[in-house]
């Protein structure tokens, strides 16, 4: 066990931290109060930023730097390219949303991602400790000015091709990312986030077998028998999403925050009904009526997620489980209710235990 302790020291003394337990960054699900409460507890707080617009990043970063000298990642989308769009198809999958939520206008498709140049830029502005992606890898110049300024690049993979790619790109960190994970799949190949799904236990220590740079796992970890686990398959640290969704920092809707304590893993589900790209969710009604025979197969993200907003801010204004985008990994039970701080030191304490 001397080993694994070793590389996990080592790994919290290069990025600042007390205990290597990371927040994953969620779009959406990480405010503020929850990143500070993992930050003061020694942990890494997390931003995913995909929907915000630089002010919002600035903004967001500020004020954890203002509740805590701990440390913190942003995290972006690398882009797909354009949608293929097919307006006889939107207009089957509009009409298929209206039983679920209010008429979707057709101008719902035209959602576009937000520049991810100038979101770039505004990383670079913050200059948190650490910048992450997810879908793909960043381009060499960003990766080079990221470098210069002294900003380690974590880059989230769900096979050892991309864990390879990722190394010889100049990430210093992997993020190991099995299928049990809550919300949107970090598949770099958007067509194939569903037919090539490995589970952390098989994808974990391949990747580290693959790698010689420090392995972080993520996926299906909500407590400290995971946390020993995937050090024990040799990563240096683990990022929990899920798991700190139940958090009361984490704001989540009551209906979704309930659902997560009742979830067992066959409870959730793949799918791109919500948004146009895989992810894992509770298998609630919408979802399952999405995958149901005779339902229209999804648009392209970013299309979907335009179609299905009205019926997502009318879940949320209802607090509705049953059409809510309700993301959820396979632990989704064992995430508990108390304060961040709370679950970070019972997660360290208990992993510490079980590795004797």
């Amino acid at each position: 066990m001397s080993t694994i302790f070793a590389r996990t020291d080592a790994f919290c003394a290069r990025f600042g931290l007390r205990l290597p337990i990371l927040l994953a960054p969620m779009a959406g699900a990480c405010p503020p109060a929850l990143s500070i409460a993992v930050a003061e507890a020694g942990g890494l707080g997390a931003c995913g930023a995909l929907m915000m617009p630089p002010a919002a990043i600035l903004d967001w970063a500020r004020e954890v730097r203002a509740g805590t000298s701990g440390a913190f990642q942003l995290n972006l989308w690398i882009p797909d390219p354009p949608p293929q769009r097919d307006a006889s198809h939107e207009a089957r999958v509009r009409d298929f949303l209206e039983d679920f939520g209010p008429k979707v206008p057709p101008e719902a498709g035209d959602a576009a991602p937000l520049d991810f140049e100038a979101q770039c830029e505004a990383f670079l502005e913050a200059a948190p400790p650490v910048v992450s992606s997810i879908m793909g890898l960043y381009p060499p110049a960003f990766v080079a000015r990221l470098k210069a300024l002294g900003i380690a690049w974590f880059a989230t993979v769900t096979t050892v091709a991309e864990a390879r790619a990722a190394e010889a790109a100049g990430a210093d960190v992997v993020v190991a990312q099995g299928m049990e994970a809550g919300g949107h799949r970090g598949r770099f190949e958007a067509a194939r986030a569903e037919s090539e799904m490995a589970g952390l236990m098989a994808l974990l220590p391949a990747v580290a077998d693959a790698v010689n740079i420090p392995v972080v796992a993520t996926g299906g970890i909500a407590d400290a028998r995971g946390v020993a686990a995937a050090l024990v398959l040799g990563a240096s640290a683990v990022q929990i999403g899920t798991g700190f969704l139940r958090c009361p920092e984490a704001g989540l809707p009551a209906a979704w925050a309930d659902a997560l304590a009742h979830t067992l893993p066959e409870g959730t589900m793949v799918t791109r009904a919500f948004s146009g790209r895989a992810g894992r969710t509770i298998a609630n009604a919408y979802a399952r009526a999405a995958a149901a025979p005779g339902a229209p197969a999804p648009a392209p993200f970013p299309v979907q997620r335009g179609l299905t907003g009205p019926m997502r801010a009318a879940a949320a204004q209802a607090d509705d489980a049953g059409r809510m985008q309700a993301w959820a990994g396979q632990a989704a039970a064992l995430a508990r209710g108390e304060p961040a701080a709370e679950v970070v030191q019972s997660l360290w304490t208990g992993a510490r235990t079980l590795l004797g």
